[in-house]
């Protein structure tokens, strides 16, 4: 499987954690952590649920993917999700120490890359726009839903 397939492959994965957020009333924005091509976290946001405003999809996958692998490092990990990460995920990120991170939107108003806000150690490689059309869709269509 060639990159770009593969980045697709696990944003699609994403995608499905974002859509199970939607149903549940949740903003749809979904995560995984993949380790050596094995999905070893997931998580979807559950600030509703949870009645806790840190509950992001981002920071529940990296609390399980540092208790997969059992440190607080994740260097060798990536993580794919379907919206580009805030500031408080970006600090998780930067503090998690991720490898990789693939994104699919873009959130100009509150994503830390595109606000400038560049947390994540240097060595990280970021992947943006992976099935951006997507993921951008099922916010917009969950926040013009919310309007009506």
């Amino acid at each position: 499987m060639d990159l770009d397939n593969k980045h697709q492959h696990f944003m699609r994965k994403a995608l499905d954690l974002a859509k199970q957020a939607k149903e549940e009333g949740e903003v749809p924005v979904g995560a995984i952590i993949v380790f050596k091509d094995q999905v070893i976290a997931k998580g979807y946001n559950q600030t509703e649920r949870l009645v806790d405003s840190t509950a992001h999809a981002e920071m529940i996958a990296i609390t399980a993917a540092e208790e997969y692998m059992n440190s607080k490092y994740l260097k060798d990990c990536t993580l794919y999700v379907s919206l580009e990460p805030c500031l408080m995920c970006g600090g998780a990120i930067q503090w998690s120490q991720l490898g990789q991170i693939v994104y699919g939107a873009s959130d100009p108003e509150k994503g830390c890359l595109s606000r400038n806000m560049h947390l994540f150690p240097k060595k990280t490689k970021i992947v943006a726009g992976i099935l951006a059309q997507e993921c951008e869709a099922l916010i917009m269509d969950f926040f013009n839903s919310k309007r009506l």
